[in-house]
């Protein structure tokens, strides 16, 4: 698996590049259907001003969020032994530090669910209907308690 990390803020407090490659490896090991060799994704931990330009050009919504994902798609044409490109997450700093302050979560566990929320949206998993947020989000805690964090949907 190659993960591609850029960080062009410079906030201190982001994960290190080993620890964004655990997450979305235990994610896709979890609920991928690519072997894990196979697989590239591109991890992008942005600024608010970033952010804010992507929400509001791709998502019509003029407002900083806390990650954002881009599926790649299928790619005609590819050899089976290709690297399949899962696509992008992009990941504002600020907005998981200010998140996990206000509802009282650890730096480390908000960062770990939004590394395994955006890549879940790789594998076109959403949340646009009751029944799809149920899915997602019981898989998210799955994959977060297994490896020692807490739900991240219990109310403190």
């Amino acid at each position: 698996m190659t993960v591609d990390v850029q960080a062009p803020c410079k906030d201190p407090d982001v994960p290190s590049v080993s620890e964004v490659r655990e997450w979305i490896s235990r994610t896709i090991g979890v609920a991928g259907t690519s072997p894990l060799g196979g697989v590239e994704v591109s991890v992008r931990l942005v600024d608010t001003g970033e952010m804010r330009a992507l929400n509001r050009d791709y998502r019509e919504q003029d407002k900083t969020t806390n990650v954002l994902s881009f599926p790649a798609g299928e790619i005609a044409g590819l050899p089976g032994d290709a690297p399949r490109a899962l696509g992008d997450i992009v990941i504002c700093a600020a907005v998981v530090s200010e998140e996990a302050a206000a509802q009282g979560k650890e730096l480390s566990a908000h960062w770990a669910h939004m590394l395994v929320h955006g890549t879940l949206h790789l594998l076109g998993y959403d949340h646009e209907t009751d029944a799809e947020a149920a899915a997602m989000e019981g898989l998210e805690t799955r994959i977060l308690c297994r490896h020692g964090c807490p739900d991240p949907y219990l109310k403190s």
